[in-house]
């Protein structure tokens, strides 16, 4: 563990003296978070006048909005994108982050170092992931609840009561680590086997795809995100985890590291 707590120490360190890692850990997350906040507060306003009664598309929007309200309805519908949003957080943090864990540190010379000594590639790469996962996890984490916060104020306790529905709660607060660590893994892998930094994280940023295709398709009413949805993602997140980190530690070839990357 000691060793571990090095590794971690030193990742942290090194990784935010770059100044991009700093921008997708500190200001992604708060753009994210304003963005909903901000389109709440409008259409609140612009729907004040609206009337109450009209009924939402039901071909739309299926059994998301039964009994609601047309305005409602649109509240819980854009509540329920801008949720999935936030998981996007945790995966587009630790792709910054983990993309430079190898290749950066070959880059300035100082992972030769680390290679040499009796630490073993499993500890080496469970303080680079740890390193990579947290800082995303709670910059995720904090600006859910800094959105919840806000959105209180803005919506009626019914709204309210679907933002913080068991669903999206395991989303936030299960799902995303399970998915901060596939990204963790899948950075890792690549940056074992590149020698640039900037191909490390375009490569890194292909997990990201699933996500969007599930906000694209939340977004245009083809898939209508539930709670069993939800379970189903988390649980074959986690076997992609075991997977990919099974693999990021068996193709990590020190020896290929030290003598090929010239």
């Amino acid at each position: 563990m000691d060793k571990i707590r090095t590794i971690i120490a030193k990742e942290w360190a090194e990784v935010f003296k770059n100044r991009m890692v700093l921008f997708t850990v500190a200001f992604l997350p708060l753009i994210l978070t304003a963005l909903p906040l901000g389109t709440l507060a409008t259409m609140n306003s612009l729907g004040a006048e609206a009337t109450s009664g009209d009924a939402p598309p039901s071909e739309f929007f299926g059994e998301l909005c039964t009994g609601l309200s047309e305005m409602d309805c649109t509240n819980v519908y854009m509540l329920n994108i801008y949720t999935l949003m936030f998981m996007m957080l945790p995966v587009v943090i630790p792709a910054s982050i983990a993309s430079y864990s190898i290749v950066g540190e070959k880059t300035a010379h100082s992972l030769e170092p680390i290679l040499a000594t009796p630490i073993t590639t499993l500890e080496l790469l469970t303080g680079k992931a740890i390193a990579a996962a947290v800082p995303a996890i709670a910059a995720t984490w904090g600006a859910f609840a800094i959105y919840v916060v806000g959105a209180r104020f803005m919506v009626s306790d019914l709204i309210f009561g679907y933002l913080i529905a068991p669903m999206w709660l395991i989303a936030i607060f299960i799902v995303s680590p399970l998915l901060t660590l596939m990204a963790v893994s899948a950075a890792i892998m690549v940056s074992s086997r590149v020698s640039d930094p900037r191909v490390a994280e375009q490569l890194s940023a292909v997990v990201i795809l699933p996500l969007l295709m599930l906000i694209i398709g939340q977004s245009v009413g083809f898939i209508l995100i539930n709670q069993m949805v939800i379970l189903i993602m988390g649980v074959i997140v986690a076997v992609v985890d075991a997977v990919l980190f099974y693999f990021s530690v068996k193709i990590f070839q020190r020896e290929a590291i030290l003598t090929r990357w010239k």
